[in-house]
C-alpha cells in the first residue's frame, strides 16, 4: 500500500507561507478547489474528493492522530462519476462530514506542499513526503523535518486531527 509522511500545522499567517512555498518550489501553485465527503468507516478513513461533477477520487487512508510527523497508508481510485459514487457511498455507509477547501499545491522533489484555506476552520499547511515502496520511513521523516524548518513551521502549530475532526470539534 502506498505511504507518505505527513506534517500538518495551523498557519498564523497565509501570505508568508504561500511566498515561502513558491520560493522553495520555484513554481506557481496549482490551485485546486476540493470538496471532501467523509463516510463512516470502521478502519481508517474513507472520503470522496470531488473536483467537479465529472472528476473525483475515492481515497482510503489510515494514520495515527498525534501531533508530530506521522506515516500514512493510502489508496486512491479516480472516478468520472463522483456524484453517483457519493449517492452510493452515502446509502451504504452514511456521511460523517464534509470539508470544503481551496488548496494551493506546490511540489518540492517528492514532497507535496499543500496550503489549504479550509471553510469554517482557517488556514493550514500540510507537507506530504511520498515514500518509495519498502523504503524505511526515517528518510521521509528527515526530509519532512528539514522542509518544515525551511518553511518556518513552528512545532507548537502542529495539528493532530483531520479537518473533518476539527469541524466536529468546532
Amino acid at each position: 500500500m502506498p505511504r507518505n509522511i505527513e506534517i500538518k500545522a495551523k498557519l498564523p499567517e497565509l501570505d508568508y507561507y504561500k511566498y515561502r512555498a513558491q520560493e522553495i518550489s520555484g513554481q506557481n501553485p496549482q490551485i485546486i478547489n476540493q470538496e471532501d465527503i467523509f463516510f463512516h468507516c470502521p478502519e481508517g478513513r474513507l472520503k470522496l474528493r470531488i473536483f467537479s461533477s465529472q472528476k473525483g477520487e475515492l481515497i482510503f487512508y489510515k494514520r495515527p492522530n498525534y501531533p508530530n510527523i506521522r506515516e500514512s497508508y493510502y489508496l486512491i481510485s479516480a472516478t468520472t462519476e463522483p456524484l453517483k459514487l457519493r449517492e452510493l457511498l452515502t446509502t451504504a455507509y452514511g456521511e460523517k462530514g464534509i470539508v470544503r477547501k481551496t488548496r494551493n499545491l506546490y511540489l518540492v522533489g517528492r514532497t507535496r506542499i499543500h496550503i489549504d484555506q479550509v471553510e469554517c476552520l482557517g488556514n493550514f499547511i500540510e507537507l506530504e513526503v511520498i515514500l518509495d515502496e519498502g523504503e524505511d520511513s526515517e528518510a521521509g521523516r528527515a526530509e519532512g523535518i528539514a522542509l518544515m524548518k525551511e518553511m518556518g513551521i513552528e512545532t507548537d502549530h502542529l495539528v493532530n486531527e483531520a479537518y473533518v475532526d476539527l469541524l466536529e470539534l468546532s
